[in-house]
């Protein structure tokens, strides 16, 4: 039981990182943030999804074993990302 809670738990670290990212990815198209903000956005980004995926690795988990299958609905996460 305690391994599944971890997984739903890195699952909606992932959904929240990356609608963070989309987020961010749209500000930078509308030309909301400098150059530096830009740039300090886009090495946190990369150290959480880095962090994460350690974390998946530390519980033999991947990043795309975290994608649930909601029937239907299809998967949670995006693919591809």
């Amino acid at each position: 039981m305690e391994e599944d809670l971890l997984k739903l738990v890195l699952t909606l670290v992932e959904l929240l990182r990356q609608l963070i990212e989309r987020q961010a990815l749209r500000r930078v198209d509308a030309g909301d943030l400098s150059d530096d903000q830009e740039e300090e956005l886009g090495a946190t980004l990369m150290a959480l999804h880095d962090a994460l995926a350690d974390l998946c690795a530390e519980h033999g988990y991947t990043l795309e074993d975290l994608n649930l299958d909601l029937g239907p609905l299809g998967p949670l996460l995006p693919r591809g990302d």
